[in-house]
């Protein structure tokens, strides 16, 4: 190497099988220099494996050692799912290897999950094995995390469950809740959303399990029950516990939060059965619509002969005749004029109570994140709480407020909510009169159901769902929850805080979510003010000074909004009244019908069977 350089070697004389073994002993080198450095696996043939389930790295498992030395602190972002809007999807990576687990190696719990969710972007809560739903279920992510966490191990898998490591498709999924004891309080359909959902179900434990004897036999007694030897540390059942709340909500959405668990359930507790009250909220704006400017927004377009529209302008709601019919659900009532009839579970008993029914404003001085102006949140120390909280009435409001009907009930039938909510719409519109509940709760007077569209799901939230101590007599939740942040489960923290208000807590998650759709809202009503503000505005200054009745072209006349709840209105002619629509079969009909439907899909179903069998 005259000049410091290798000299290359020249391969243009060799033969063809020279060339070959050159070929094959550079490739033995290269696999010898490999298998050298890389990092060997312990036991990894006598591990099981469990497929479609990457734990992430950047959850706090302290129970789970990581295999890798390296104490770097730099980790991997988690990547938003599909189509998350509340998210910056992070730079494509190289998902690292699943590692194996052995579930046999560590204790389990019952224990109860409180959790909420935004549905927009789901398609409902419940999943069922063998549809195909163009959106996730709240269930299928639920569960996705559950299992990437390692806090569930199905019995079943049959290789068709949904996995994190592809987008997911438009195909069936299954998901085995089997040996979890698994169960959930209320079913929310799809775009309905829900802040005090509950499940039930059983998880992997940070409790170390029973040490062998010194014959080799398992400690006898309770499984769960820990042999601590001389001056071992007293097991604590919360706070030595994993933080449930904080590992699952690394891995969830952001529009999907745990916000607490509680660590021992009463016994034989079932989150659908042994819930005794469901507590459901349906927001909606006064006006409901942009108001119709001048003298045609009195005129009585609807035509239903109850004359000029008797206070309120169009798009305005009449809160208190809402209210009024309201009241008409307390009580006990067969409520078969207010759902839509699922004749496949042929349900003959439609009779609900419902313990409270109202009208209720939305404070716009304290909500929403009203808790800024609490002590400990205002901008100075010496920061003086606004003193007249009272919310403006709804005559003297210039400016849109936010109602919701609240529901309190024991239990409720499909889409029962939001018919109810979708007459009440028709009795502030002045279509209706408050009268038209307590005639369609009349089953005598009015055996079939009218024909009536039902109201939109997005503002539906099912609020919180209620366990009371069944000796108490009460109806006051009895569970023991553990919020996120609570002290009392703050040992399994992690160096960035707690599950509350530590960096990338449900606070600081929460927070990023509200004010990307408030800053939607804000630029939103800029651009409908500057619209309205601009060109002529005689429509708005147009009072009239004849009869509203008179001097009107048939074609004003005519278009009558109509507001079921959801973001526009529809135009209708001639308003028909609830009563006069046209009415559905009784609902014994329909469930015979449906029953005589499903005996010959089923008679089908065999029949397919028995052919195949055959070939």
């Amino acid at each position: 190497m005259a000049d410091g350089k290798q000299e290359q070697t020249d391969y243009s004389a060799w033969s063809n099988s020279s060339l070959i073994a050159r070929i094959t002993e550079l490739e033995r080198q290269l696999h010898s220099q490999t298998t050298e450095f890389k990092a060997p696996t312990e036991n990894s043939s006598q591990t099981p494996h469990y497929p479609h389930a990457p734990i992430s790295t950047d959850v706090h498992e302290p129970d789970i050692p990581h295999p890798e030395t390296s104490k770097s602190s730099k980790k991997r972002p988690l990547s938003p799912p599909e189509g998350d809007i509340t998210h910056t999807r992070a730079p494509s990576r190289a998902l690292k290897a699943d590692r194996n687990f052995d579930p046999s190696k560590y204790s389990t719990r019952y224990i109860a999950l409180k959790f909420a969710y935004l549905g927009q972007r789901y398609n409902g809560l419940e999943h069922t094995n063998g549809n195909v739903t163009p959106l996730p279920t709240i269930e299928e992510v639920m569960w996705k995390a559950l299992r990437r966490t390692r806090l569930i191990f199905p019995e079943t898998t049959d290789g068709n469950e949904p996995d994190d490591v592809e987008p997911r498709a438009v195909r069936p999924y299954h998901l085995y809740w089997d040996g979890c004891d698994y169960s959930k309080a209320g079913r929310t359909d799809r775009g309905v959303s829900a802040f005090g959902q509950v499940i039930g179900l059983r998880v992997r434990s940070s409790r170390p399990k029973p040490k062998p004897s010194a014959e080799g036999d398992a400690l006898q007694g309770d499984a769960m029950q820990i042999d601590l030897g001389s001056g071992g540390k007293q097991w604590d059942d919360i706070a030595d516990e994993t933080n449930y709340v904080q590992v699952l909500n690394r891995v969830l959405p952001e529009d999907i939060r745990v916000l607490a668990w509680c660590p021992n359930p009463p016994e034989g507790f079932n989150a659908r059965f042994s819930c005794r009250e469901r507590q459901y909220r349906y927001f909606f704006t006064n006006p409901a619509f942009s108001p119709t400017p001048g003298a045609p927004g009195f005129e009585n377009r609807a035509q239903n002969g109850k004359g000029p529209r008797a206070e309120y302008r169009e798009g305005w709601l009449d809160i208190e005749a809402m209210r009024e019919a309201a009241k008409h659900f307390e009580g006990t009532h067969d409520f078969r004029n207010f759902c839509k009839l699922d004749t496949s579970k042929q349900i003959e008993n439609f009779e609900r109570v419902i313990f409270h029914s109202d009208i209720e404003v939305v404070n716009p001085k304290t909500n929403p994140v009203g808790y800024v102006g609490q002590p400990g949140f205002q901008a100075k120390e010496d920061s003086a709480p606004e003193a007249d909280l009272t919310p403006p009435s709804t005559t003297s409001q210039n400016t849109p407020l936010v109602y919701s009907f609240t529901l309190h009930g024991s239990a409720f039938l499909w889409h029962q909510v939001r018919h109810m909510v979708a007459i009440l719409f028709l009795v502030g519109q002045g279509l209706e009169s408050p009268s038209i509940v307590p005639e369609l709760l009349d089953i005598a007077k009015n055996p079939r159901k009218p024909t009536y569209e039902m109201a939109d799901d997005a503002p539906l939230v099912l609020w919180d769902c209620i366990f009371p101590d069944e000796n108490s007599g009460n109806r006051v939740d009895a569970m023991d929850w553990i919020y996120a942040g609570d002290t009392r489960g703050n040992n399994n923290t992690t160096a960035k805080g707690d599950s509350k208000f530590g960096m990338r807590g449900a606070v600081d998650r929460l927070w990023s979510v509200w004010r990307q759709r408030k800053i939607d809202e804000i630029l939103a009503g800029a651009l409908l003010d500057l619209t309205v503000s601009q060109g002529d505005q005689s429509a708005a200054q147009n009072t009239g000074g004849e009869s509203l009745n008179h001097g009107v072209s048939k074609k004003s006349i005519k278009g009558a909004k109509i507001w079921v709840g959801g973001n526009e209105t529809r135009p209708h002619g001639k308003y028909v009244p609830v009563n006069e629509k046209g009415k559905m079969d009784t609902v014994e009909v329909q469930n015979a019908r449906g029953l005589v439907s499903k005996q010959r899909k089923l008679a089908n179903k065999e029949e397919a069977a028995a052919k195949l069998a055959q070939v």
